[in-house]
């Protein structure tokens, strides 16, 4: 069940707490090199240790370059907003050559994540209007940004109806969702916190209401669309007659091809936005180096004896480091993976899962190797 207080990994484990140790003694770390290899013209895999007084870290980087021919940021899942996958599945369902881990999601309850998703084929998937908009784009022209991204969603037919979102994991208190045939099949009370009273839903189909109802159905397939209210919400929906016609409307800041969020921006204009240097985990960050065009998707392991994980501050060092403007912090805890095409062309993940193997997750982020359409004899 989502609660208000989003902890720093889905998984919801309570990281170690680092060692208080002096700034002075965090510098000149020893690093080897572990692995480094070309997964594409411009896309490469590099992994290393470091060793400081806090203990030893272990970190994966793909490094895209955003500007090389053929390559091409997709947005992962596994076919339906509330469903999971491993990331290796996504990457290789989506023939990808390399992916990581993406936003933070309901894990244990309905699977969905938390924020905006979008994808270049499909448009939305999912969002809040409110809230968890911190986010990685890339817009139409393939240039990708880290910044806020909002998401409208009106009902143009009933102004005053305030639609909270688009398949979020959960329908705030009070408040009134959307839900398409994106989301899969349904989720009962699942997407109200199991609420049982004070809760409506609104089937739409052919642009019209085909049934208003206090049950929500489970595992039912979505044919057009759904409206589903809690408390004030709901009281808002149960005046609406069969047969009133309700359209759907979305719109998000920018328009861009491909969307993902995350919980924290950890830098933004080279400035660090984190505070936390305490508690450590497992990690994936994705950041933008504006002066090399590459894009960084960073994985640190964790909760594992070589590997202690890094705390939110270093990872945003870090990042500034490896010459990220922006970066922002995906979910991590378990979920962290790196997967990439190995130098034998063979699909692999690269780090080192602390639950000793994948998580399945909501989605993710894949580098694809786009193929030019064939040009027309004439």
């Amino acid at each position: 069940m989502l609660g208000t207080d989003v902890p720093q990994t889905s998984d919801g484990v309570a990281g170690p707490i680092a060692r208080p140790v002096p700034a002075a003694a965090r510098t000149g770390n020893d690093t080897s090199l572990r692995a480094h290899w070309q997964v594409a013209p411009g896309a490469t895999v590099t992994s290393w240790d470091t060793y400081s007084a806090r203990g030893p870290v272990r970190m994966h980087l793909l490094a895209v370059d955003w500007k090389q021919a053929g390559l091409r940021l997709d947005y992962l899942n596994a076919g339906a907003v509330a469903r999971t996958a491993q990331v290796s599945s996504m990457v290789a369902q989506a023939g990808a050559i390399a992916g990581v881990n993406g936003d933070f999601f309901d894990i244990g309850d309905t699977s969905a994540p938390l924020g905006i998703g979008r994808d270049r084929t499909r448009g939305l998937l999912n969002g809040r209007v409110s809230g968890w908009n911190s986010a990685f784009w890339v817009n139409a022209r393939g240039v990708p940004d880290i910044g806020p991204l909002t998401l409208s969603a009106t009902v143009p037919q009933r102004p005053a109806l305030r639609v909270a979102g688009v398949n979020p994991a959960v329908v705030p208190l009070g408040s009134v969702a959307a839900y398409t045939r994106h989301w899969g099949t349904t989720s009962g009370t699942r997407i109200v916190d199991g609420q049982q009273k004070q809760v409506r839903m609104l089937a739409i189909e052919r642009g019209r209401v085909v049934r208003n109802t206090n049950k929500l159905p489970q595992g039912k397939p979505i044919r057009g669309w759904m409206l589903v209210g809690r408390g004030a919400g709901a009281r808002q929906l149960v005046s609406i007659p069969v047969g009133t016609k309700l359209t759907l409307r979305t719109r998000v800041q920018g328009a861009p091809k491909v969307a993902i969020t995350g919980n924290k921006f950890l830098v933004l204009d080279g400035v660090i936005q984190v505070v936390d240097d305490r508690e450590m985990h497992p990690r994936t960050a994705v950041g933008i180096d504006l002066d090399t065009h590459q894009m960084l998707f960073l994985v640190v392991d964790g909760r594992q004896s070589f590997s202690r994980g890094y705390t939110m501050v270093e990872l945003a060092n870090l990042m500034i480091e490896l010459g990220a403007d922006e970066a922002l912090n995906l979910d991590g805890g378990g979920s962290s993976t790196l997967v990439a095409r190995t130098p034998s062309a063979k699909l692999a993940v690269v780090n080192s899962p602390s639950d000793g193997f994948q998580r399945r997750v909501a989605n993710g982020l894949g580098i694809s190797i786009s193929t030019p359409a064939r040009r027309q004899k004439n």
